[in-house]
Formats: C-alpha cells, structure tokens, sequence
C-alpha cells in the first residue's frame, strides 16, 4: 500500500514512519506542488488538514484513507472532492502540552504586563508595578477535550479555579464547575481568564459574539487558541478600544495571516500569535505512535481497531 506524507519537515518524519511500517511504501512531498506529481497511486494521504486541497484530492483517484496530523478537520469539511466513503482520522489527542504553555504563556504575560517590561527594557528604563498573578483565578474554559483536560491539570498546579462550558460533558477532571453552552454569557462573567478551545462547527461559529463580551468583566482576558471565526473580531476590538476588557492573546483569526491593517496588531493589551499553538519542537515524536497505530491497522484491514475516526 502507498502512503503519501506531505509535510513541510515539522509535522512527521517519513524514515521514522517507514522505519515503523515496513511493509508499506511510504512517498514524501514537501508542498503541495510536489505532492501533484508524486500522488496518482496513493492508497493512503498523511497531512495536515488545511494543507489538503481540492485539487490534491481530485489527483488521487485512488484515495481510501485520509490521516490528517491536526485535531481540527473543518477545513476538510470544505472540500468538494473528497468522497464521503474515504476515511477520516485526526490527530486529537496529541496536542495538550503545547497548547496548555502557550495558554499559560499567555496568561502570565498579560496579566504581569510582559509587553510593558518588555518596552521598558528597549528603553532602558526601571520602572516597578504590583504584578497581578493567576494563583485564585477563575478560568473558564469553553470546549472540554483532550486539550482542556491538560490545561486543567496545570491551571490546578497554579491554584486556579475551573469552570468548563460543554454540553457533552457534566463533569471533568480538575473542573470545580460545569456548565451547558447555553449559559456561556453567565460563564463568561465569572471569568479571569475565558478560554477558547471549542472546534469550528455552523452552531459555534461567533459564538463569543458581543453579548459574551460584553458580560466579560473588565478586566478579563479573552484567550483564542482554536479557529478565528468562533470569535466576532469587530465586536472584540470595539471591546478593547473602549478600555472594557483586560485584553485578548489570539493564535486564530478571521482571516489569516491577520492582515497588516487590524488593529489588533498594535493594541498594547494584544498578545498575537502566528497560529502555533499546536506546533511544538517535538510534533514528530507526539504524532509517530498515533499515526503508525492507524496506519498499520488500517493497511491490515483492522478497521475497528482504528483511532479518531472522524468519517468513513
């Protein structure tokens, strides 16, 4: 069975991989341009979810089986040629500790001012302040997954207080409280820290609309770590223009890469991140046992067997 890996180097190591699953012929491509030419006999595409594209799909007539590196697979839900019967697995799962630190990256540095030391150091200047902390927060979290359960566990070591919004789940590890979607707005006003981690559906698409920021406290931080959309942008910059909000660190957007004339940009309160937080220095490691378990029991008609399967 041939698998194609595409891959820009980051994501997968195909020798691993290879080295893992000996009896299949595993193909890599750097981009998309090199994927064209190499994938007319794939069985089996390796990749990150919006990195696959009609056209990709379109040229392999023979794909089966899609494995996607990502937790999210909303851009997949776009695509036009990908035929309903060809499985789908995600990467869930894999993805808690990189995006817990960067939560906590972003926690800290607001909340202790970072950027304004930061300043102050270009310009030499000593300047002290009371540093506010997260020990007794709340933070509320709305998406109760794999990655919320991380992120828990560590808000937990910090002595801060969980609220979870989910309505697949009453309860959770670490969570003091739960509450349904439907009661977002209230969550929203008990929070220190409102924590985006909810996948990109029709029904969740703005869901932090200007209600919920507006119930925000003004000192509160809005964190998106998921997909831009789930956020109204022009509502959340209205918010932080009028001084009614803490501030917001945002790895999504709307559009992407944000463009050079939002203000957001240039928002001292704004932390911007170029949408890594699930990168990490160790992608290849966390994803290898999860793709060659896949991988295998799917070349071995182990269906059942499989992981993650979205679709298929």
């Amino acid at each position: 069975m041939q698998v194609l890996i595409m891959d820009r180097g980051v994501h997968v190591d195909p020798e691993a991989v290879q080295r893992k699953c000996p009896t299949l012929r595993i193909i890599y491509a750097r981009n998309v341009e090199e994927a064209l030419t190499r994938c007319a006999e794939a069985e089996v595409l390796v990749a990150m979810a919006h990195d696959v594209s009609d056209a990709l799909v379109r040229a392999m007539p023979k794909l089966r089986y899609l494995c996607a590196m990502s937790a999210g697979l909303d851009r997949l839900e776009t695509l036009t040629a990908l035929k309903p019967e060809v499985r789908v697995t995600s990467g869930r799962g894999i993805h808690g500790p990189q995006m817990s630190e960067l939560a906590f990256l972003s926690m800290i540095a607001l909340s202790r001012d970072f950027p304004r030391m930061q300043s102050n150091q270009r310009r030499h200047a000593w300047e002290r302040w009371p540093q506010k902390l997260i020990y007794s927060k709340t933070a509320v979290i709305a998406g109760i997954g794999p990655i919320a359960e991380e992120l828990a566990a560590r808000c937990k070591a910090f002595g801060m207080r969980l609220v979870g919004v989910s309505d697949a789940r009453s309860e959770a590890p670490y969570f003091d409280a739960m509450m349904p979607r439907a009661q977002l707005t209230e969550a929203a006003a008990l929070a220190d820290f409102l924590i985006v981690l909810v996948p990109l559906t029709a029904k969740t698409r703005h869901m932090i609309d200007a209600q919920v920021l507006a119930a925000m406290k003004p000192t509160a931080v809005l964190i998106n770590l998921a997909r831009g959309p789930l956020i109204d942008e022009p509502a959340l910059i209205a918010r932080l223009k009028a001084g009614q909000l803490g501030g917001a660190a945002l790895d999504v957007f709307e559009t992407e890469p944000l463009p050079p004339d939002s203000p957001l940009w240039d928002m001292p309160n704004v932390i911007i991140t170029p949408r890594i937080g699930g990168m990490s220095d160790t992608y290849p490691e966390q994803v290898l046992p999860l793709l060659v378990h896949n991988l295998t029991a799917f070349a071995e008609g182990r269906l059942d067997a499989m992981t993650n399967v979205a679709r298929g």
